[in-house]
């Protein structure tokens, strides 16, 4: 948080530094992406798992989960691939 940036205009800034002066910056920022790869791996496997079991057929939690995914991508939409559109203007 204290190399947290609410300013737009620093904030790509505010990255570079963290990976170039901070120590070990390059490592949180690697584990940062690592993580959410497979952190989307995870979700995509256990979709694949339900639609191999037919899980498909409980109507119910098949469509609760499949709101589940529809907030989770928006989620990291909003978040962020939108604001790094944004920086690059």
């Amino acid at each position: 948080a204290i190399h947290y940036t609410a300013n737009i205009n620093l904030a790509f800034s505010s990255i570079v530094h963290i990976t170039r002066d901070v120590p070990y910056g390059w490592v949180m920022q690697n584990s940062h992406a690592i993580g959410a790869s497979l952190f989307f791996m995870c979700i995509y496997t256990h979709i694949a798992r339900g639609l191999y079991y037919g899980s498909y057929l409980n109507k119910e939690v098949w469509l609760s989960g499949t709101t589940l995914l529809i907030i989770l991508m928006a989620t990291a939409f909003f978040g962020y691939v939108l604001p790094w559109g944004q920086m690059s203007f």
